[in-house]
This record gives structure tokens, C-alpha cells and sequence, in this order.
């Protein structure tokens, strides 16, 4: 299992994110034998979302298995705290869902408490949050599958490219000399929304609904 740590303690490393894992284990033949665990605050230490990195490692085929653990988004190196973040577990969720799950991976909850919380009792409410959260969150993404707003826009978005040189770009037919002349025969292409509010406002009816 590769697991990417951009600042352990405090220095750059080669497996900075998933992506420079995946160079490293394809330049030296290994990514037949290990795949990914992912964790949140390591995502977030080398600049990008829990998501971004899950996405990442699906893209190749190399998604093994998650550290349910987060960090102080505030701090620059990784404090292993239980994750309580439902809108940030929704999202990991709904890619590890459309994904086909963690196959034989799972969920470690390599996980602390803060240093003020120094009762026994403590350990119960934070293994109860985090379990709720990602249980939650797990709900909230089977919903969002099974209601395929989010999948239909995102077909209808790139639907370009499954017609005309669209398609010929995605088959790799079209250059970039092939498309200059397309732009200078046909003209820039008109722009149209992404509609990011909408989506924002989407996902937010599914979490507090």
C-alpha cells in the first residue's frame, strides 16, 4: 500500500500527493502491486481535496483503501483528528461509491484526541462522531447516486465531446494544428455556465435536508 505524505514532519517529499505516487510505482513497474490509502489532512497538506485525491487514484485504477482521519485546515503539518466534516466525507463518498467501493480496502481510523481532552469518555464521542459522520455521509452519497442530478448535468456539460470533432478530439483523431484551423473556420466557441452556484446550492439542499 502507497501512502502519500507531503510533509512528513515537515519537509517535501517524493510522494507528495497521489499523483506523484502513481509516477513513482508506473516509472519503476509497481503499480501492479500496491494501490492507495488516502488520507484527508495528507490531501489537504499537499494543496488539494480529500476528493481531488480519491479522484485521482480511481482514474488509474489504484484506490486501496482510507485513513478516516482529518487536520486543522489552519496548520501546516498532520494532527490525525477524527473527521466530523460531513459536507468533505459526502463528496469522498460519492467518488468511492461511483468508484465500486474500496474492494478488499477499508476504513482506518488512524485517528487522536486533541491534547485538552484528557477524559476517558472523550475516546467515546470521538469514535461515535466519526463513525456517524462517515455513516451519514455514506447515505447522503447513495441518495445523491440514486438521484442522478449530478451525473445527468455533467453528461449534458460534456456532451461534446461524445459528437462531431469533439469526439475526434477524446480519440486522439484532432491536434492542436487541426483545431486551429476548426477556430479559425468556425470562430471561437460561445462560453456557456458551468451554473456552479446551482450545483453548490444543490449539494447543500441533500445535506441539510
Amino acid at each position: 500500500m502507497s501512502r502519500p505524505k507531503p510533509k512528513e514532519p515537515t519537509k517535501h517529499q517524493y510522494d507528495f500527493d497521489v499523483a506523484a505516487g502513481i509516477a513513482f510505482l508506473k516509472t519503476h513497474g509497481l503499480h501492479r502491486h500496491f494501490k492507495f490509502n488516502i488520507e484527508t489532512n495528507h490531501a489537504t497538506l499537499a494543496g488539494h481535496t480529500f476528493q481531488h485525491e480519491i479522484e485521482t487514484a480511481v482514474a488509474h485504477g489504484l484506490l486501496g483503501s482510507i485513513d478516516a482521519n482529518t487536520g486543522d485546515l489552519l496548520l501546516g503539518w498532520d494532527t490525525d483528528q477524527f473527521n466530523t466534516d460531513v459536507k468533505e466525507l459526502t463528496l469522498a463518498m460519492v467518488s468511492i461509491l461511483r468508484a465500486g467501493g474500496l474492494g478488499s480496502g477499508g476504513f482506518n481510523f488512524d485517528a487522536k484526541l486533541r491534547r485538552p481532552s484528557v477524559d476517558l469518555e472523550d475516546l467515546f464521542y470521538a469514535h461515535i462522531g466519526g463513525f456517524d459522520a462517515y455513516a451519514l455521509a455514506f447515505k447522503l452519497a447513495r441518495r445523491i447516486l440514486a438521484d442522478g442530478k449530478f451525473t445527468q448535468f455533467v453528461a449534458a456539460r460534456y456532451n461534446s465531446f461524445n459528437v462531431g470533432f469533439g469526439r475526434d478530439i477524446e480519440a486522439g483523431k484532432l491536434g492542436f494544428k487541426e483545431l486551429e484551423d476548426i477556430v479559425f473556420k468556425l470562430g471561437e466557441p460561445v462560453p456557456y455556465s458551468g451554473h456552479q452556484e446551482y450545483l453548490e446550492n444543490l449539494f447543500g439542499q441533500y445535506l441539510h435536508s
